[in-house]
């Protein structure tokens, strides 16, 4: 069973790698669209979207300068519209740090009504409905789309009329988008096909070919992939922790003599410790699994619970009672019935016998453990939709720390002589916990502050209630206060010291989030802290970082022919959250922002742009199945001439081109850990200059 699990595992971490890497379209939403009859000469056009896993689509009623907002427009012969669209399906609401609001969408499905009525009842009815949409996920945005569905609706004893046909109008329209976006009459008549296999022919600068690339250097891994290793870590770094504090670290000689010593046997006494070690980790990794139960029955129960407000303020009261439980001012336990229950189990003897010992050694230990693992729990909520698999590798990680620890003494007894003795040292290891679940609680109150939009807790004032408790713990470690388990005279080790000077330096670097810059700061926590716009120092400026891109592709062509630089084109948008984290967490570094200011000459298309093109340049396409895309906004062109190009419609994606045209290296997507652009960067920029 297990080596089944572990499989499971390595093959979803393989899979969401193949995705991360796979510059591709993608078309997640499908739609179908009918007209049903109320009576009384009332219809309803709806149309029902279907999303797969992980995408949704924002409802109309997301607030302004976020993502983009859903429109339902229902038109067409002989039609009169009854009140306002409404939007069926279950709303959920998500704070965004990127875009400082909270965003409202739908996933797995959606649907969207408009009431109407033929004008004369005795003829003929043309419906045309059209929906303007964007879909995203956690790690990219799609440009905003526009299709058209349209209906027959023929009354009992009307005549039958012939609905006009668009489609030729259409294809002379796509031919002057074709000639605008490549530089290139088309010649003939053009066929008007499916979005996805649209002739290159027509669409693609002939100088792109995405599929050879100059230059073959690798992008790094993805980011997905790491999220699952980092959590781990985490977990084990938690599990190590925990070892040390006073409910666990006495046990370690005992439980471990117990099994050499205790045991005529010294093989299988060493044997059953290592059991013992296994069952601790089965045990931990099990609490995870009624969070894989709840997310099968509500796909987003992690998402809305990281996004409620309440909620978030019941965590924060939460990690505040788990900080005073640490600093000693009361016990955290579980019921005593079920520890007893559970000793008094582990006479059974043998392999059952040695399963509860284990789990009483958990029970009994909750008093320091459950405040680090509702640590682990809150971070993984507000870390990815994939809260399950989080907490499964956190807990793997957890566990794994004591399987081993207890493990590798029970085969060499002998290094319990190493182990420092029990001690005032272990309730230090306790309070300097208390304050770290203070300074986590303030993340949670915080969330909820922002996710209500008071917007109370600034960023400064944030960064300021930090640097008091990192204040607080350097002032314990050097013993000018006591909390009620400490000594009276408590002993300044060199370890308490050296902690304490490391606190000191977190204060300064603390300090520099308080001083207003143009750039952002404190990168270490980004994700932690509020966003930049809430901020008492807040002031919107022109630009990207100081820097004025081109937003037309022919005019960056130009300048890079004039300054001799690669072209860094940057399909992006005003509603796309991760190309905003892109620019304030992954831009802003120190190593990354020269690069773009000096070596390139970049390219930010907005696919999302609803300025209008000229009448002669809008199109429509015919997707079949009744829909159409309408080709009406810069924002459609540079989201066609992507889709064309580059074969992906996703955002933010990124492509690194010579001046004339030609694709350096393998274009990257979505949003990356810094050193996975770093290295895309680099890789095109280093083989530009070299080949020049």
């Amino acid at each position: 069973m297990r080596s089944n699990t572990i499989l499971k595992f390595f093959t979803l971490t393989f899979l969401f790698l193949f995705i991360g890497i796979s510059a591709q379209i993608k078309n997640p939403v499908k739609f179908k669209f009918t007209v049903n009859e109320l009576g009384n000469n009332q219809y309803e056009a709806v149309l029902n979207a279907t999303l797969e896993s992980g995408w949704h689509i924002y409802s109309r009623d997301i607030p302004e300068d976020t993502g983009i907002p859903t429109e339902y427009i229902v038109s067409g012969k002989n039609i009169e519209l009854i009140g306002k669209f409404q939007e069926v399906g279950k709303k959920h609401e998500e704070f965004s740090e990127a875009f400082g609001g909270t965003i409202i969408y739908y996933s797995n499905s959606a649907g969207f009504k408009q009431k109407f009525k033929l004008k004369d009842p005795t003829k003929v009815g043309d419906v045309v409905a059209e929906i303007t949409y964007q879909t995203c996920d956690d790690r990219v945005c799609l440009a905003p789309n526009t299709l058209e569905f349209n209906k027959k609706i023929t009354p009992t004893g009307a005549t039958e009329e012939t609905l006009a046909d668009d489609k030729t109008e259409a294809t002379k329209d796509s031919a002057k988008v074709v000639e605008t976006l490549t530089g290139n009459p088309v010649k003939g008549d053009s066929t008007i096909v499916e979005a996805s296999k649209l002739d290159p022919k027509q669409l693609k600068v002939a100088s792109i070919d995405i599929s050879k690339p100059l230059t073959d250097c690798g992008t790094g891994s993805s980011k997905i992939a790491e999220n699952y290793w980092t959590y781990l870590l985490l977990g084990f770094i938690g599990g190590l922790i925990a070892l040390l504090t006073p409910c666990v670290f006495p046990m370690i000689p005992l439980t471990v003599s117990f099994f050499t010593k205790g045991n005529k046997n010294p093989a299988k006494g060493k044997r059953d410790a290592l059991v013992y070690g296994f069952f601790i980790l089965v045990i931990f990794v099990s609490l995870s699994i009624p969070f894989h139960l709840i997310d099968g029955i509500a796909g987003n129960v992690f998402n809305e619970i990281s996004t409620n407000v309440w909620l978030n303020i019941v965590f924060f009261i939460i990690f505040i009672f788990f900080a005073g439980s640490f600093f000693g001012y009361y016990d955290i336990t579980l019921p005593s019935s079920i520890a007893n229950k559970s000793s008094k189990a582990e006479e059974t003897g043998g392999i059952i016998g040695i399963f509860f010992m284990a789990l009483t050694l958990v029970i009994v230990s909750f008093s320091c453990t459950g405040p680090i693992l509702g640590g682990l729990l809150g971070s993984a909520i507000t870390g990815s939709a994939n809260v399950p698999m989080l907490l499964t590798f956190a807990l793997a990680g957890f566990g794994s720390a004591w399987a081993i620890v207890f493990g590798l003494l029970a085969l060499f007894p002998q290094a319990l002589q190493s182990l420092p003795k029990s001690g005032g040292w272990m309730n230090t290891v306790k309070v300097v916990l208390g304050f770290v679940e203070l300074a986590l609680a303030l993340k949670f109150l915080s969330k909820a502050d922002l996710v209500s939009k008071t917007f109370l807790i600034k960023r400064e004032l944030f960064i300021a209630i930090w640097i008091v408790i990192a204040i607080g713990l350097v002032i314990y470690l050097f013993g000018l206060i006591r909390f009620p388990h400490d000594d009276k005279k408590p002993k300044i080790s060199i370890t308490r010291k050296i902690i304490g000077v490391l606190g000191i330096g977190f204060v300064v670097y603390l300090i520099q989030g308080l001083v207003p810059a143009e750039r952002p700061k404190l990168s270490l926590l980004s994700g932690i802290l509020p966003p930049l716009n809430v901020s008492y120092f807040h002031n919107e400026k022109d630009g990207i970082l100081g820097m004025h891109p081109e937003h037309d592709f022919f005019n960056a062509i130009e300048l890079a022919k004039k300054e001799n630089k690669p072209i860094l084109i940057d399909f992006t948008g005003y509603g796309c959250e991760n190309c905003r984290k892109m620019e304030e967490f992954v831009w802003s570094e120190p190593d990354i922002l020269p690069i773009l200011q000096n070596d390139v000459v970049l390219a930010s298309l907005y696919v999302d742009d609803k300025e209008e093109l000229p009448e002669d340049q809008k199109t429509k396409i015919d997707l079949g199945d009744g829909q159409v895309k309408k080709v009406k906004t810069i924002g459609d062109r540079w989201s066609l001439f992507q889709t064309a190009n580059f074969n992906n419609n996703s955002q933010p994606h990124y492509v690194l081109l010579t001046p004339d045209g030609k694709v350096i290296n393998t274009p990257v997507s979505g949003y990356m850990e810094k050193e996975k652009f770093k290295k895309f960067l680099e890789c095109g920029v280093n083989y530009f200059k070299n080949n020049k």
